[in-house]
């Protein structure tokens, strides 16, 4: 199935923020835009406005009514209004007469605090007053399911250690091709794609941007993910654990931090002093913000998981940190930059690096020494049993989403630096979602209890 319908189709120049959209339209045949925000919960929401009226969106905004969507509003609340960031626009390769614009959401005149998107443009103002831009490239793995009864789509996809099989790859080949097509022909710089450590379960790789073009493209990314799998006739989920006998889907991310042209993570044989005080401040705070990098239930089965098909869950279960060793929750693969792997495929992709700046430079302030985590690059922190000598002073993960969430209420550094109204918005909703959670009557239960 081939999705692309212009040959030798054009993106484009990156525009300005405030670029004439309806003259863009013209110049590029597009004849409607999603006008996109993402709310708390990471929901991509959008009003899809022809070209003839984008001049009038553009001036005036889309309106949604807030408290149709999750964040924090009732439905007495003024219309939230989407202005298009002309610089994030993207014409879809396979419809390219469809283009998606994200936006900044508004009411009354005033920037909403709580808005994901908003809350990380001010960390970036914060690292723009500091003198620095943060860099990042995330790893967002998900599987293909089939579309009927949500199964893995690919019935001959049943190794026990399926990571990089190169014929279930090629049995998922149109799909996947399709995926990158489209990812490179916006400019994404696919470099790999592979079959992950989970049967059904997929990784595309692109190259690394400043942290809010990755953020943009993080939103993208996800949603040609499910419209082409929907249109290949599969369905693709991002679910933290959808098996229980499967390796989960993280989303890993990697962080540098820029000074000009200048990466001043880059240290000599390995990271720089300031990178580590950074990189200390990340863990330091990682279990007051796991309710943000694992924001579900279900996120707390692939966190501290049970064993896996193929002997390993490729996630943390402590706060730790080594070389080049993907057992623990941080991994320095060089000497440029490091990796946070406890973040799932449930992330909202704004929240994931407006934690990192928020917490590194938390970390740089008050000097944090990531050394107590350190690990030897040899050494397996899955081997490590619960109560080891090794472990003292080591700090364990929220084994629950209203524990993690109960962490985060508490750190009040947290809250200052990401702002109170996001995280009042924010914790709300994840007491709502444990609480929904908890009244739900589940198999399990029945299974246990109804014979007592």
């Amino acid at each position: 199935m081939q999705c692309f319908t212009k040959a030798g189709f054009c993106q484009g120049e990156k525009l300005a923020a405030n670029a004439d959209l309806s003259a863009v339209a013209k110049a590029r045949g597009i004849d409607f835009f999603l006008v996109a925000f993402v709310d708390l919960r990471g929901v991509l929401r959008t009003k899809m406005v022809p070209s003839s009226a984008i001049k009038q969106i553009q001036r005036d905004g889309a309106g949604f009514a807030p408290a149709a969507t999750w964040l924090d509003f009732g439905p007495h609340a003024a219309d939230l209004l989407v202005m298009p960031d002309a610089s994030t626009l993207l014409q879809v390769p396979f419809s390219p007469e469809l283009a998606v614009v994200m936006g900044d959401c508004f009411i009354e005149g005033k920037e909403v605090a709580q808005s994901p998107r908003a809350v990380l443009k001010a960390q970036i103002a914060e690292a723009q007053k500091r003198g620095y831009v943060l860099k990042s490239g995330v790893e967002a793995e998900f599987f293909i399911l089939s579309a009927q009864n949500d199964s893995i789509s690919d019935e001959r996809d049943i190794q026990s250690k399926p990571c990089y099989d190169a014929q279930s790859m090629m049995r998922r080949y149109a799909l996947l091709a399709d995926i990158v097509k489209t990812l490179n022909a916006c400019d994404f710089g696919v470099y790999q794609t592979d079959h992950e450590d989970a049967n059904g379960q997929f990784e595309i790789n692109w190259h690394y941007r400043d942290c809010l073009t990755t953020a943009d493209q993080h939103v993208f990314f996800k949603w040609a993910v499910k419209t082409l799998a929907e249109r290949h006739g599969f369905r693709a989920t991002f679910m933290p654990r959808p098996f229980s006998n499967l390796s989960g889907n993280g989303c890993h991310i990697h962080c540098s931090l820029w000074s000009g042209e200048k990466n001043v993570f880059e240290g000599k044989e390995s990271i720089s002093d300031l990178a580590l005080q950074f990189l200390g401040g990340v863990l330091a705070k990682a279990p007051s913000f796991c309710a943000v990098t694992n924001p579900t239930v279900n996120s707390y089965k692939r966190l501290n998981g049970a064993a896996t098909a193929s002997g390993y869950t490729w996630s943390p279960n402590r706060v730790s940190w080594s070389g080049n060793n993907r057992s623990h929750m941080v991994r320095v693969p060089d000497n440029d930059r490091f990796e946070l792997r406890l973040a799932d495929g449930a992330v909202n992709p704004y929240l994931l690096p407006a934690l990192m700046m928020a917490c590194g430079f938390w970390g740089i302030d008050t000097k944090a020494d990531p050394a107590k985590c350190s690990f030897p690059a040899n050494v397996n922190m899955y081997e490590i049993p619960d109560g080891s000598p090794k472990l003292e002073g080591i700090a364990s993960l929220p084994r629950n989403l209203i524990d993690a969430t109960r962490a985060l209420e508490s750190d009040k550094d947290l809250s200052a630096l990401l702002g109170a109204d996001f995280m009042r918005a924010f914790i709300k909703l994840q007491k709502l979602e444990w609480a929904d959670f908890s009244a739900h009557l589940s198999t399990w239960e029945l299974m246990q209890t109804l014979d007592c």
